[in-house]
């Protein structure tokens, strides 16, 4: 990794919850990282996640994207959302103890300017139904600085060892 990463916080989670909240983002940063490998209890093999920052439900939020699934390719686009969604997790009907992998990239958190996302994720399933890779642009339409993040499953919990991880990078 490069040595322009800081870890900023961190959570493993123990129990199943809903979702995780990263708060009191510090603003000494360029770009933010997530990185997360999570599964949720939803009973089917993959439930999709939402994103929110500073709190914010407003609909101010809008995604494009596109992923791979069981041997298709599909895309959608949502506007005037009150998250960024349909970035997805395995779900409890997948291969056990099986997690999927997710990057969520923040660039210029805190430029006054609205905020663009960008999320590269896979789900793993050693079954006939296969795994889903998923790409998608998302947009914050606010120029407040990001200083929360909170990641939550759509239809059900997230379960125990999720594991989600903040980095700030820096410019060189």
């Amino acid at each position: 990794m490069a040595n322009t990463y800081t870890l900023i916080a961190s959570n493993v989670l123990s129990s199943s919850t809903a979702g995780v909240t990263f708060s009191s983002i510090p603003s000494t940063y360029t770009d933010l990282v997530i990185r997360m490998s999570a599964r949720s209890n939803y009973g089917f093999p993959r439930d999709y996640c939402q994103l929110q920052f500073n709190g914010n439900t407003n609909t101010l939020y809008s995604h494009t994207m596109v992923e791979g699934f069981s041997g298709s390719v599909t895309s959608e686009r949502g506007n005037g959302n009150s998250e960024i969604q349909q970035f997805g997790v395995p779900g409890n009907t997948t291969t056990s103890n099986t997690f999927g992998s997710l990057e969520i990239y923040i660039p210029n958190y805190t430029a006054s300017q609205n905020k663009a996302v960008n999320i590269q994720g896979v789900t793993e399933n050693n079954s006939t139904s296969g795994a889903e890779t998923k790409t998608l642009a998302g947009l914050f339409r606010s120029t407040t600085a990001i200083s929360s993040i909170y990641i939550a499953s759509i239809n059900s919990t997230l379960v125990a060892d999720s594991s989600f991880y903040l980095y700030g990078i820096k410019k060189n």
